[in-house]
């Protein structure tokens, strides 16, 4: 986050919560919270055109009308009022009603209404809105992962990676650049951000490029209905003025989106009861939701010649069956070119391990795309990361140098051998493997990072991560015996 004034600020307001913490408001609920507050507010203090934006509303829901009320009364107008941005006829801006749709509030008490509106009056609006509102909002989310990463960590991606895979495939204005698992926004605002500085605040691009950019080009989805609502907040906040979808990608609502020319995404690494609905799938329809539909969803998404950067878990690489049908059909139409493998500890459960895959589409037919794969072990003999040894861009420095220039993965390459980081497995290899892309060859001391845990948290969402991982296996043998049963049927 950039700038004293806009952490002070953002400190300022994270104080705030503690008082209602007693009260039983989580962190999580508190910044949603605080996103219908700070609209209210921002809408009274941002003008476009010579006109301040609350005056698309109604005057009795701007934060000024709210204000003048005291005590009980206040709450209660409060509640009301949150409905009402939701709903009332005579409202029309779409952002406003997607941040308020079935909005409720947890606060309980009148004071601790008082206590947030007097700490968002009390900051210096003028100062904000030069640091950028964006970051400021950017830094509340931030906060909230970093005080419960076993519960918020699965809808924000650790800043540090997302700008990390951003500068390696180079986004593009004029681009279509999807997130079909957006959750707060992390991948779409920044690419951007990296947008915007290649060209000049959108000022080297032809007017329309600008517009479209702004108002079309980044799509995406986010099923979680409170998520969402972060999600149009944080995006609004960053100059991205049309909000995605909440809709779930794994059903025709997907239909909607066009054709990208990248894709960026982390999806959910739990498998869930429901079951994909796309008529377009093979692979994995009818599957349980979970990271391979995201990963055909992404494959099918592409346009030829498209690229993409996606988030999975381990399993994604080793499952057998679908698993197993799903790569080698992703490596038939793609070249995955660089498999990156990630630290433990950096998303909401120490035990969860995670890789990044790097794909270009290059064909809609199955012509063995993919020659070799480059694998960089970023997780083996490295240190503890939590809340005592956090994520930083400067852990990337290696595996970008390593990476090369080339967005696509086809700069000159050097494999560094069994004591380095950086080696490439043909297809061949991978074959002889049973087409398992779990491929490591340093020592992965598990035991030992994890016995320098501190934290309490760090702890716990070990315990939480080994757990799941438990569980995936589980699930992963119910799932074959299944399908050895319908086979047999």
């Amino acid at each position: 986050m950039n700038g004293p004034r806009a952490r002070e600020t953002v400190q300022k307001l994270w104080n705030a919560s503690k008082s209602l913490q007693g009260g039983g408001v989580s962190y999580y609920e508190y910044v949603t919270e605080l996103t219908y507050l700070l609209l209210l507010k921002m809408l009274e203090e941002v003008s476009r055109d010579g006109k301040k934006l609350e005056e698309r509303l109604p005057a009795d829901c701007r934060w000024g009308a709210l204000k003048k009320l005291e005590g009980e009364a206040r709450l209660i107008r409060y509640r009301a009022l949150l409905l009402e941005l939701g709903t009332r006829a005579d409202i029309n801006f779409p952002l406003v009603k997607q941040v308020f749709t079935d909005a409720k509030t947890s606060l309980t008490k009148a004071t601790a209404l008082t206590s947030l509106i007097t700490t968002i009056d009390n900051v210096d609006w003028y100062a904000a809105e030069e640091d950028g509102l964006g970051d400021l909002y950017e830094g509340l989310l931030e906060r909230t992962t970093s005080e419960r990463k076993s519960k918020a960590g699965q809808y924000f991606t650790p800043r540090p990676l997302i700008e990390t895979i951003v500068g390696l495939v180079k986004p593009k204005a004029g681009e279509i650049i999807q997130d079909p698992a957006a959750g707060t926004g992390g991948f779409l605002i920044s690419a951007h951000r990296a947008i915007m500085r290649e060209t000049d605040d959108l000022t080297k691009v032809t007017k329309e490029t600008a517009f479209a950019q702004r108002n079309g080009n980044y799509q995406g989805a986010e099923l979680i209905t409170g998520t969402h609502r972060l999600n149009t907040m944080n995006l609004l906040l960053h100059g991205i003025d049309q909000p995605i979808d909440c809709i779930d990608t794994l059903t025709s609502d997907a239909e909607k989106f066009d054709k990208a020319d990248l894709i960026l995404t982390n999806p959910p690494f739990n498998k869930f009861p429901e079951r994909v609905t796309r008529s377009d799938f093979v692979i994995t329809a009818g599957a349980a939701k979970g990271p391979l539909p995201f990963v055909e969803h992404v494959v099918r998404s592409l346009k030829v010649g498209g690229r993409a950067a996606i988030v999975i878990p381990d399993n994604v690489l080793f499952e057998d069956n679908m698993g197993r049908d799903l790569r080698n059909w992703l490596m038939d139409l793609c070249n995955l070119h660089t498999v990156l493998r990630l630290p433990t500890g950096i998303f909401y459960a120490q035990g969860v391990k995670t890789n990044v895959m790097f794909l270009t589409k290059k064909s809609e037919e199955r012509i063995g795309a993919t020659k070799q794969v480059w694998f960089y072990d970023l997780r083996a003999q490295m240190p503890n990361f939590g809340k005592t040894r956090t994520l930083t861009a400067d852990d990337f420095a290696p595996f970008i140098k390593a990476y090369g220039k080339d967005p696509l993965g086809t700069a000159r390459r050097k494999d560094e051998g069994e004591a380095g980081r950086f080696r490439a497995f043909t297809r061949e290899d991978i074959a002889t493997r049973n087409d398992n892309l779990d491929i490591s060859w340093l020592r992965e001391d598990e035991e030992e990072v994890e016995e320098g845990l501190t934290e309490p948290d760090d702890i716990a969402a070990a315990i939480v991560g080994h757990l799941r991982a438990a569980l995936e296996e589980i699930e992963a043998v119910a799932d074959e015996l299944a399908e050895t049963e319908e086979v047999q049927a």
